[in-house]
């Protein structure tokens, strides 16, 4: 069973439709107490860094976000939501929930590259993990952002992408991954991302 937390921030109807889709049982909950009981949770994301670390906050989301990690079962964030994995965003001045040390910073458009970051795109895997194993050489994944996240530790990078230079597109520490692309927008690529971390 997958639990996605429901703070009122996130594309939710399409996660559900997606994991319906790949025969994988999911559930909305806003109540922190079935946040830490989940087997897996997925914390999704859309908008801006200090109004969901708001919501988080008001909700108890954060705390009980944070007691599930401790437990040692899967946590994955998606777009927004694999940002507020982290320390902080130049976003805003709200602290994140501090999983991952790093933060986000807006791309640089100086150079003529176009803000937000919308389309299709590539991933180069970093280090081995169950959710990027065996992705055919033209898979391709749905990102609309502004932002980027800048790890502090390499070790936590799982994958990279490419837009107006490297960025980091994916980001794993144990239990915790992040995503910053939409697999529930990303068709039969983003099918086999959710279905290969649902069952690993």
């Amino acid at each position: 069973m997958i639990t996605i937390v429901d703070y009122g921030v996130g594309n939710i109807g399409s996660l559900i439709n997606m994991f319906r889709r790949i025969g994988q049982e999911a559930e909305l909950t806003s109540e922190p107490q079935q946040i830490v009981s989940a087997e897996r949770l997925l914390l999704p994301g859309v908008g801006a860094f200090d109004a969901a670390t708001a919501k988080l906050s008001d909700g108890g989301f954060d705390v009980a976000i944070r007691e599930f990690v401790r437990t040692g079962r899967p946590l994955l964030g998606i777009c927004l939501g694999m940002q507020l994995l982290l320390d902080s965003s130049e976003e805003g001045t709200s602290r994140g929930l501090g999983l991952i040390p790093g933060g986000s910073v807006r791309f640089d458009d100086s150079g003529g590259t176009r803000v937000p970051h919308m389309g299709w795109n590539q991933l180069a895997v970093q280090k081995p993990a169950a959710i990027v194993d065996g992705l055919p050489e033209n898979h391709r994944f749905y990102f609309v952002h502004s932002y980027r996240v800048v790890v502090a530790d390499a070790r936590d990078e799982l994958a990279r992408s490419e837009y107006g230079g490297e960025f980091t597109s994916m980001v794993q520490r144990e239990n915790v991954t992040g995503a910053q692309f939409h697999p529930e927008k990303s068709h039969a690529f983003g099918m086999q991302m959710l279905d290969q971390w649902a069952r690993s």
